[in-house]
């Protein structure tokens, strides 16, 4: 037991094995929320108090969230630039048909140069 510089007792962060997180992440791919009973029995098959469990849980899903909104606003710009990419070529088409069109020669500008 640890204490602190006041004499109070020093919580301290466990470590878990190899096996229990692999265990944990197993589960976690299945389910992202345990029940109370799921919760009970993992913790009594990994040796850990439901307590770990749960927070192990909470901490999981905080990492997941974090990482599937940077993996979806990765998207989102790579979508966004493809966008702006097709509309710019669809301009430039634009602009390409305007120049390529025959002359009329009604036009002011045929008469200018005549």
């Amino acid at each position: 037991i640890l204490l602190d510089k006041d004499g109070k007792r020093k919580h301290t962060r466990p470590t878990f094995s190899g096996q229990q997180i692999f265990a944990l992440e197993k589960t976690f791919e299945q389910t992202k929320y345990l029940a109370g009973p799921e919760r009970a029995r993992l913790a009594y098959s990994l040796g850990m108090t439901e307590s770990q469990v749960k927070v192990w849980f909470q901490n999981r899903r905080t990492k997941w969230r974090k990482k599937h909104a940077a993996e979806m606003a990765t998207a989102k710009k790579k979508q966004d630039s493809e966008t702006e990419r097709l509309k710019g070529a669809s301009e430039n088409e634009e602009e390409d048909d305007d120049y390529n069109k025959p002359l009329d020669p009604n036009s002011d500008d045929e008469k200018i140069t005549q």
